[in-house]
């Protein structure tokens, strides 16, 4: 509640600063009459007291900052992690847990340093396909290219 609160008013004290900031003249909005005319002030003319405009600016800007470094301290300080156990979950506490995920591909282990994989065993060997007799297979006839 006290977050939604100051951020409510954070919002609030952006958008009234914006707003004031972009009423208020500039500096430079006098500067072409000191060149000429008789001005008695300087080019960018002499700020004498403040107006409500640069008070009230001076006031909002002190304000959001407050609220951004309260907020900021809140957020480090004052959240804390809930432990698993207490966090309700509304509707989806009655559903099921998922099953547990496949287990992923089983990569075989490299053997480690420079140790050659010995040679498999001779029943393990494959043996040669007898070659067909030279009559039998067609002669490859050369192309030109």
């Amino acid at each position: 509640m006290l977050l939604l609160t100051l951020n409510i008013l954070f919002v609030l004290v952006a958008v009234a600063m914006v707003a004031l900031i972009l009423m208020q003249r500039g500096a430079g909005a006098s500067a072409g009459s000191g060149f000429g005319g008789g001005a008695s002030s300087t080019v960018f003319g002499a700020r004498g007291s403040s107006n409500f405009l640069t008070k009230a600016t001076k006031w909002l800007a002190i304000t959001f900052f407050a609220i951004t470094l309260f907020m900021a301290w809140y957020a480090h300080n004052g959240a804390r992690v809930q432990p698993v156990q207490d966090v309700d979950l509304g509707v989806m506490s009655q559903v099921p847990e998922a099953p547990a995920a496949p287990a992923a591909l089983e990569v075989p282990t490299v053997p480690s340093g420079n140790a050659v994989p010995a040679a498999p065993a001779q029943s393990e060997v494959p043996q040669a396909v007898p070659a067909q007799d030279a009559a039998e297979t067609p002669a490859a006839t050369p192309q030109n290219e």
